[in-house]
This record gives structure tokens, sequence and C-alpha cells, in this order.
């Protein structure tokens, strides 16, 4: 049970830190507060996969575990319980954040929920959703292979989720990972709710697209 543990903490900790980094700076108002929030998930998944890598390899990402499963890296029963305590853990990030921000005068986001701006379109949304999470998920994937140069593959995938979150934030918010996007969505309610089949549908569509291109074009056999 520890790799499942540790998981739930490590998902625990990015929708903590991240979302957190979200409500605290009163969401992403400017070009300073996007890069606060891209470094905060950024850096939360980098510490997460030198905390816990070493037991549970770090997926902290539903959109991850089923790249590994589709990958055969990962054997159906331990992803689904993956999955489960992932979402466990963002739903306890969540109501750890939500009872903070209650003595907290925040001003814009509440939560860090996911959704789309009225002048974006769902197509818009869910394209990019779908693509930032291939991208994210091939990085993961060449990272983690077995001739990727060791001790490296955090900072890679760390950094490339900065480089995600800044692109995507003013789209989505940038999801890229559906636990951490059902867990706000619980507290925040209302429209967060609605749009929450986006951030998990889009993002598994994203890894399943990340498996075939890795699959595609890897000499490793794993």
């Amino acid at each position: 049970m520890k790799k499942y543990f540790a998981e739930m903490f490590g998902t625990m900790v990015l929708v903590l830190m991240g979302c957190g980094a979200a409500v605290f700076n009163g969401g992403a108002v400017s070009v300073g507060a996007v890069l606060t929030i891209a470094f905060a998930f950024g850096l939360a998944v980098l510490s997460m996969a030198y905390a816990i890598g070493s037991i549970s390899g770090c997926h902290i990402n539903p959109a991850i575990t089923l790249g590994m499963y589709l990958s055969r890296r990962i054997g159906g029963k331990e992803a689904a319980l993956y999955i489960l305590f992932q979402v466990i853990g963002a739903i306890i990030g969540s109501a750890l954040l939500y009872f903070i921000v209650k003595g907290f005068p925040a001003t814009g986001t509440l939560t860090g929920a996911n959704g789309w701006a009225p002048n974006v379109t769902v197509t818009t949304a869910f394209l990019a959703e779908t693509i930032f999470t291939m991208i994210f998920v091939l990085v993961v994937l060449g990272a983690t292979c077995r001739k990727a140069p060791c001790g490296f593959g955090g900072l890679a995938i760390g950094l490339s989720l900065v480089l995600i979150h800044i692109v995507c934030i003013p789209i989505t918010g940038t999801s890229v990972n559906p636990a951490r996007s059902i867990g706000p969505a619980l507290f925040q309610g209302g429209e967060a709710l609605s749009q929450l089949w986006l951030f998990i549908v889009a993002p598994l569509l994203g890894s399943v697209l990340a498996a075939g291109v890795w699959k595609l074009i890897s000499v490793d056999k794993d």
C-alpha cells in the first residue's frame, strides 16, 4: 500500500501548492501571477518526483498513469488503484486549501478550479487540454525510459509542466490532470462542476495519443 499512499500524498501536495498559488495570488490576473502559478505547479511536481519517485514513480496524475499503463509499464489493477488514490489525494488537498482560504481574504479564484472563459470555445478548451496533456505525458514517458539520463527525469517533467502552464493558463487554467481538476471542482461547485467533464476526458485522450506517439517513435523496449 505504500506506493498508493505515496501517490495520494504527492497529489495532495500538487493540488495544495499549485491551486494554492492561484488562490493566494488572486488568480491569473497578470503575467507575474501566471508565472507564479506555473512555477508552483512545476516545482510541486519536481519536489514530489524526488520525494516519492523511488516509492511509486510519482505519477500523481491519472493521465500519466494511463500513459504508463498503455505503454505496458504498469498493470491494470495497479493503475486503477493509482488513479483512485490520486483522486483521493486531490480531494484532501482541496479540502485543506478550502479551510485555509476561509481565514484568508482571497480575491479571484477560491479553489483554483479549472474552467474556460466566455470568450474561449469548448472546442478550443478541449483541443488545448488534449494537446498539452499529450506533450506532457510524452515528456514523462521519454524522461523515465531506460535510456534517459539518470537523475534528471524530475527536472525535465517539472519544467515541462511549467512551460505548459505558461501557455495554457489563459485558456483553461491548465489541468492536464483529471485528479487536479476533480478536487477543486467539488469544492467550487456550479460552473466548475458542469465543465469538469472536459478536464477528465481531454487529458485522458491526450494520454492515449501520447502513448501512441511514444510507441511510434520509441527505440526503448518497455
